[in-house]
């Protein structure tokens, strides 16, 4: 085997290496949620991880209007708790490339879905709420905050 090929072989593998670990994105941090039906921006979910398992929580709310409701029509332990704050997504796994066996809530109608997630690039998530199996369901798709300097 000729240096030159050696050294070409190398340099692939480390690039193909670095390319493997820049796809690998987290979908740990603040994303912007937009409506699936009107195309408005409602507000800001923080994604995070406590002990291997996945939450989100509403930590902004764009209409000034919605920011001091409640989620009335949630059940159990979510019921008249305020919608800022609110987890609305619980207990999703990593599963490969999507975080699968969650739950996710409506605050709109209090109605809690089977949910997964999924990263479709490293700033776009896939955020799938269904009835028994995923063919029956809702999708939206959240967009990463970019942190601003302040």
């Amino acid at each position: 085997m000729s240096i030159a090929f050696k050294f070409n072989f190398r340099w692939i593998l480390v690039l193909l290496l670095i390319a493997q670990f820049g796809f690998s994105q987290s979908v740990i941090g603040k994303w912007k949620t937009i409506d699936d039906i009107s195309g408005k921006e409602k507000g800001i979910v923080e994604i995070f991880e406590r002990s291997g398992v996945f939450y989100a929580r509403i930590v902004e709310i764009f209409e000034s209007e919605h920011r001091n409701k409640k989620c009335t029509l949630c059940a159990g332990e979510d019921k008249d708790n305020p919608l800022l704050g609110l987890i609305i997504i619980r207990v999703l796994r990593k599963e490969g490339d999507e975080y699968n066996g969650g739950k996710i809530v409506d605050p709109k109608i209090g109605k809690y879905y089977k949910c997964y997630i999924k990263l479709e690039d490293k700033d776009k998530l896939k955020v799938r709420g269904y009835i028994g199996f995923p063919m029956l369901g809702r999708t939206q798709y959240w967009y990463r905050v970019k942190k601003q300097n302040t």
